[in-house]
Formats: C-alpha cells, structure tokens, sequence
C-alpha cells in the first residue's frame, strides 16, 4: 500500500523522475496500482498530451526495460490473475500495455512490438 499510496501522489506528473518510476510498476504484480495507473492516465490515448509525450519518449529511449515490463505483466496475470480475469484481454495491465504501446508507437513513428499474447487467452502458456 505505501507504493500505492505515493503513487497516487505523482502519477499524474511527468517529471523525469515520475516516468520511470510509474513504467516500473506497470510491471509489479499489485492489480490495486494496476488500476491507479491505468485510470490516471487515460489521456495517453489522446494524442499530443504531454504524459503520451513524455512515456512515448521513455519507452523508444528504453526498449529492453519496456519489454521486460511487458513481459512481466503478462507473466503476472497467468500467475496470480488468470482465475479473475480469464482472458488477458480483461485483464487491467492489458489496456495499460496498450495504451503505453500507442504512445511509443507515436513518438518512434511506427507500431512498438506487443509481447503480450496474440490470442486473447493463453491456454498452456508459460
């Protein structure tokens, strides 16, 4: 709770600081900051924002961290979340993924590499 809690506090930014720290936990297994982040930054789907900009710009400038967060997520879900959410596609990291992707593909000028699952369920994964 207390990363939730100081999340909440700077989601919002997008100082320097701010973006690596939220990216990093887009990759952390707690659905409750999932969700802060998610419904904090709705408006990287709307472009020219200054967050779609600013996690646009860290993503092309740190394509392995990205994908390693990618992966994490998806490895999570199956984990921990797969009984609540049966499909990654429902899954709350899923949309995130998605818009954090967008946003990179925008700042890189062509579509960023999805890692998640192509199929929106992951029967025998992992």
């Amino acid at each position: 709770m207390v990363r939730q809690r100081h999340l909440a506090e700077v989601v919002d930014s997008v100082e320097p600081w701010v973006v690596p720290f939220v990216v990093q936990l887009v990759g952390e297994y707690v659905l409750e900051i999932l969700v802060v982040i998610r419904d904090e930054l709705r408006d990287l789907a709307t472009p020219g924002t200054r967050s779609r900009l600013a996690y646009g710009q860290f993503i092309v400038e740190n394509p392995a961290f990205f994908a390693r967060t990618q992966r994490r997520v998806v490895s999570y879900w199956n984990c921990y979340y797969r009984s609540a959410h049966s499909t990654f596609r429902g899954y709350p990291g899923c949309s995130l993924l998605d818009l954090l992707r967008s946003a990179a593909s925008d700042t890189a000028g062509h579509p960023w590499p999805n890692l998640a699952p192509a199929g929106t369920r992951l029967d025998g994964y992992c």
